[in-house]
């Protein structure tokens, strides 16, 4: 069955299908991170009250994972305070938008906002429009060709994925068509880039920027937001103050002299409280004492 199914390749296809797609992937790559330097700029300088919002909601976070590794009271007194700040807005960046009878501000005459959207729409664009030339050009010169074999088999499921643009049945799943070689290149390139252009680099595919692309990935994470649409942190404090208030506390240091005997093998002694002696009353009888202590002895030999 292996024999019915070897196939040699001719030498011109690797030199004049599989490395070409691969060289031109790797400079567009390099040029696409390029233009997107120069469209983006520098990145702008978030807002102090942006921070503290966005840092407080995580402060109660940390609160509800972490809260066990200090005293009751300490958690208690945390606790009570990022209640009350939760609840007032104390550290919304704009308290008196959420406040009753004023509107909502339009996200549109934000320039914050608007600038963010035109900086994905650019980053959106540098991701598509070379994806869509190259995909043209291998459909329309390299369309039907076979330019690899995996060293290592593979289940069936996989012969849709690496043989697209060859329709055969029978064919092995281990052989790789040339639209399935871009496609592992474009999403197998990312270390290649971090080497030549730095960790931080736009060669690669955005994901970010084509999730927030409406239709292009179902499956968002719950939480986010549509693209366009600002977070509602009031509402975010409001249940993150429910978390919170609703997470016990067990402390991790309770009885740790004990448990750390216990941990070596040494069990914990239990002293005895001894009361303390009661004072010796060393002063000498008054007279009346003296009276009393004598009528007491003669009403004992009367009888």
């Amino acid at each position: 069955m292996v024999d019915a199914q070897r196939m040699i390749l001719d030498p011109a296809i690797r030199d004049w299908v599989l490395i070409p797609i691969l060289f031109v992937m790797v400079l567009v790559g390099i040029l696409r991170h390029h233009i997107t330097m120069l469209i983006t700029g520098a990145p702008k300088t978030p807002q102090l009250k942006a921070i503290r919002e966005s840092k407080a909601l995580l402060r109660g976070m940390r609160l509800r994972t972490i809260g066990n590794n200090i005293p009751q009271h300490a958690f208690s007194t945390r606790k009570a305070y990022l209640a009350e700040a939760f609840e007032k807005g104390k550290y919304l960046k704009n308290p008196d938008a959420n406040k009753e009878g004023t509107t909502p501000m339009n996200p549109m005459s934000d320039p914050d906002m608007m600038e963010g959207m035109m900086e994905g729409m650019k980053k959106q664009i540098a991701n598509m429009v070379p994806q869509m030339v190259i995909m043209g050009w291998i459909n329309f010169f390299f369309q039907g060709f076979v330019v690899i074999k995996l060293p290592f088999p593979l289940t069936p499921r996989f012969k849709q994925m690496l043989q697209s643009g060859v329709d055969t049945r029978d064919m092995d799943v281990t052989w790789v068509s040339s639209l399935s070689w871009y496609l592992l290149n474009l999403f197998g390139l990312g270390s290649v880039f971090s080497l030549i252009l730095g960790d931080n680099n736009s060669a690669g595919v955005d994901m970010t920027a084509m999730s927030s692309m409406p239709g292009m990935m179902p499956g968002m994470m719950p939480g986010m937001g549509q693209p366009g649409q600002p977070q509602d942190f009031n509402k975010l404090f409001l249940a993150e103050k429910e978390n919170v208030m609703i997470t016990p506390h067990v402390w991790d240091l309770e009885d740790i002299e004990e448990r750390l005997l216990k941990k070596y093998g040494k069990q914990p002694s239990i002293k005895k409280v001894v009361p303390p002696p009661s004072p010796v009353n060393n002063k000498e009888p008054t007279m009346r004492d003296r009276v009393k202590k004598a009528a007491q002895k003669n009403n004992n030999k009367r009888r």
